[in-house]
C-alpha cells in the first residue's frame, strides 16, 4: 500500500450547544494538533478555515464547503450551518463578545455573541464583555482560546462576571 493512499485518522470533537464555528474549529484544530492551513488541505478548503476562523463569511460556506469539512470533523453538515449566523443577520467580527456567565455553564463562544443585533445575554441578562475587565485587553478569535482566559492577565473568562452589568439597568 502506498503512503498517499492513507488516510489520517482524526480525533472526533462533539460540538457544544450555541457554540461558534470558528470556537469548534479552533478546538478540532488543537485536539488533532493542526494548523488552519493543515485542515484546511485535509478537508480540501484551502484557505477557507482561517476566514472561517475571523467570522469572515462573505461569501458565506457553500454547502459543498460545509459536506467537505462535515467529512473530515466527523458531524453532519447541519449541524456546521448551525454554528454560523443564519442567513441575512448581520454579524460583528470585531469584537469579539462574550458572556462571562454563559462562558462558566458552558466553556464555548456562543456564535449569537456576534449578531449586531445581540445587546446583551437574554439568559442571564447581562450586556456582553467585548475586553477583559481586568486588564483590559480586546479578546482574541474564540478559534485560540485554549485555556478560557484573558491572554494577558490570565483572568478566567467565567470569572469575569464581576465586569458585567445588568442589561436592565443600562438603559436607565
Amino acid at each position: 500500500m502506498e503512503a498517499e493512499n492513507i488516510k489520517p485518522w482524526l480525533f472526533q470533537v462533539e460540538p457544544l450547544e450555541g457554540e461558534s464555528l470558528s470556537h469548534f474549529l479552533g478546538r478540532f484544530r488543537r485536539a488533532n494538533d493542526l494548523t488552519p492551513s493543515g485542515l484546511g488541505k485535509v478537508a480540501e478548503l484551502g484557505g477557507a478555515i482561517a476566514r472561517w476562523e475571523k467570522f469572515r463569511f462573505n461569501p458565506p460556506p457553500s454547502p459543498q464547503q460545509l459536506q467537505s469539512l462535515a467529512v473530515v470533523v466527523g458531524i453532519d453538515a447541519d449541524r456546521l450551518t448551525l454554528m454560523l449566523p443564519p442567513v441575512g443577520m448581520g454579524m460583528k467580527m470585531e469584537p469579539i463578545r462574550l458572556c462571562g456567565a454563559c462562558y462558566a455553564e458552558s466553556s464555548c463562544h456562543k456564535i449569537e455573541w456576534q449578531f449586531k443585533v445581540t445587546q446583551g445575554c437574554k439568559l442571564h441578562n447581562l450586556s456582553l464583555l467585548s475586553e477583559c475587565p481586568n486588564c483590559g485587553a480586546r479578546f482574541k478569535v474564540p478559534a485560540l482560546w485554549v485555556d478560557g482566559w484573558c491572554h494577558r492577565c490570565f483572568t478566567p473568562f467565567g470569572k469575569m462576571i464581576e465586569g458585567q452589568y445588568n442589561v436592565l439597568h443600562s438603559s436607565i
